[in-house]
């Protein structure tokens, strides 16, 4: 038996997943393109494979096609957006995922990239390289009022580290979770017009695809700071560049984009912070997350309960229904 593994970087913190997928019998081939593959080329690697180990490249119906012999999709991370979970389903293709392995990490590089906003890090640090010396007047964290869009596993992470700041929080999810202390719940109207910095939360889905576009931008204010480590189409870049060159928002930090790697217009904007899809991109994280990923393929093989399978709420959410 065969494993596909097309996420990369695959195994360069520890060994421990390809140990344990050899230890049971199991050969894994590491992409050898050194990138995320397109779906054309994922069609030509994936023949020959019963398993597939993924990141975030897009797994088709016509990838799966390519290889009617695949049984598992073992997905490193959460995001499940790339998938196509209707098709996975029909051909009766196992789906895990690693969901609670990467939030600890996308919290925090969130809160990082809120501080640089705030702090005109990004700015100050290029400035200094090509026009010289110059300070800046910044904002702290705990003296502004943060909008929370998406309750799940990273944006609790968030509203509790915002609370060790003193941030006023306001949050907005379906199911508003009010357990969580000092936070007020509000729509998604009132959070636009009140948030100093707006930081989304949210997978990915139909529903959510342009959630923030002209209409939501024009809402906020004319200083305020916009956060994405959630996915890419979330927000409407092309929307939000126009915004930007019109002189409304003081600052955006994007880790993901529509198309990665990224090569559009913001990175023309310089209030724009932009980085490379590294949410969840740190030691330990990234080492729990390929080895829950390694983990799920073997538990899943023996029909273990354990095994971290996509749940009926992820098919739902993403437009799939079972038949």
């Amino acid at each position: 038996m065969r494993v596909l593994i097309t996420t990369i970087p695959f195994a360069s913190v520890s060994s421990r997943p390809l140990d344990i997928l050899r230890d049971a019998g199991i050969e894994p081939v590491v992409n050898p393109l050194g990138r995320k593959p397109t779906e054309s080329e994922l069609c030509d690697m994936i023949r020959g494979f019963d398993l597939l180990i993924a990141g975030t490249e897009p797994i088709t119906d016509r990838v799966m096609a390519a290889e009617p012999g695949l049984r598992i999709i073992s997905r490193v991370g959460i995001g499940l957006d790339n998938v196509d979970l209707a098709a996975a389903r029909q051909r009766g293709i196992a789906v895990t995922y690693t969901p609670d392995a990467p939030a600890p990490a996308v919290a925090e590089l969130t809160i990082g990239l809120m501080l640089s906003l705030l702090r005109s890090v990004h700015t100050t640090n290029t400035g200094l390289r090509t026009t010289g010396w110059r300070r800046v007047m910044g904002r702290r964290l705990g003296l502004v009022t943060v909008g929370v869009i998406g309750a799940g596993r990273v944006g609790r992470r968030v509203m509790t580290l915002l609370s060790a700041f003193g941030s006023s929080v306001l949050a907005n999810d379906l199911e508003p979770a009010r357990d969580i202390p000092n936070v007020s719940w509000v729509g998604k109207d009132e959070l636009y017009e009140r948030a100093d910095v707006i930081s989304v939360h949210v997978p990915l889905t139909p529903d959510t695809r342009n959630l923030i576009a002209a209409p939501q931008l024009s809402r906020m204010k004319s200083d305020a700071m916009l956060v994405n480590t959630a996915r890419g189409g979330i927000i409407n870049e092309r929307d939000l560049a126009a915004a930007l060159r019109a002189g409304r928002l003081a600052g955006v930090a994007l880790d993901v984009f529509d198309d990665e790697p990224y090569s559009g217009e913001l990175l023309g904007i310089d209030r724009c912070l932009l980085t490379c899809h590294m949410g969840s991109m740190s030691v330990d994280c990234r080492a729990r997350m390929e080895l829950e990923a390694a983990e799920n393929v073997l538990r899943c093989l023996k029909g273990h309960a354990s095994a971290q399978l996509v749940p009926e709420s992820e098919y739902l959410l993403h437009g799939t229904r079972t038949p």
